[in-house]
């Protein structure tokens, strides 16, 4: 009796504080320094050596704060089974064909509440950087999966993997992900994101899958950003929009398949 009543940490309320205190600790520098940039007409809230303090710093202390509250060994928290590394492949193109069909949500969801223009401009810093190409795609593409899939797909699911059913920890966390973000115009991708990182995690039980796939899909994000005009051009954008959404409908449909064949489900401890 007693351990069907025993919580293993995060539950759901504790997921919802960690993600708050990360959120609240990175927030306690930025208001400052951007109230300083703004009545003086600084550069401080965007500078390379602040980023790099605050974004290691933060996320340091909530991963130790969150191995002390979990009481278990790293491996556990942050599992790193084996698995079928051709995954990788239907990986890959799912989340390009999901990224064409989810488009056109966001497009559909423009047109009912169209975005400030602010807020694009705020948006669009996030992908750019002090040191060009190179400098986006550390931040984007290398350091923000990592230290988003370790607190999501490790801390968090763990807790919720063990206190409640699968298909609750993988809602939530990808809620939770979603919500993070802290971007309504973007929110059926990063939750679509969030939902196939953690079916990933519930079948492989590896961390290092959940990082690339996060990597795989900034990346992509990233290069259409940079490279729109001349994707323009290519034969897939010159049919018409209809055909391009039938074949990433069934790119995503017949990589979703491949990914469940070349995975299984990990049983997660629970004592």
């Amino acid at each position: 009796m007693n351990d069907i009543q025993t919580k293993y940490y995060p539950t759901i309320l504790g997921a919802i504080h960690l993600i708050v205190l990360y959120t609240f600790i990175q927030t306690v520098v930025d208001f400052p320094l951007a109230l300083l940039d703004y009545y003086n007409g600084t550069d401080y809230l965007f500078n390379p050596f602040k980023k790099v303090v605050l974004g290691l710093g933060s996320s340091f202390f909530i991963f130790y704060y969150a191995y002390r509250k979990a009481g278990v060994p790293l491996k556990e928290l942050f599992p790193s089974k084996m698995f079928n590394f051709l995954i990788v492949v239907p990986v890959f193109f799912f989340l390009w064909g999901a990224q064409n069909l989810i488009d056109q949500v966001n497009i559909a969801f423009d047109k009912v509440l169209p975005p400030p223009s602010w807020f694009w401009e705020l948006f669009n810093k996030i992908f750019e950087s002090d040191y060009g190409v190179y400098g986006a795609i550390l931040k984007v593409v290398i350091m923000a999966p990592i230290i988003e899939e370790l607190i999501f797909r490790g801390v968090v699911m763990h807790g919720l993997m063990r206190n409640y059913s699968r298909f609750t920890a993988v809602f939530v966390s990808a809620l939770l992900f979603a919500l993070f973000h802290l971007n309504p115009w973007q929110f059926p991708a990063t939750f679509l994101l969030g939902l196939v990182l953690g079916i990933l995690m519930l079948r492989t039980r590896n961390i290092f899958l959940c990082i690339l796939g996060h990597a795989i899909n900034n990346g992509l994000v990233l290069f259409s950003m940079l490279y729109w005009n001349d994707m323009q051009k290519t034969s897939f954008y010159q049919i018409s929009k209809s055909g391009q959404l039938m074949i990433s409908a069934l790119v995503a449909t017949v990589a979703l398949l491949l990914i469940f064949l070349l995975s299984r489900e990990r049983q997660v401890k629970t004592n």
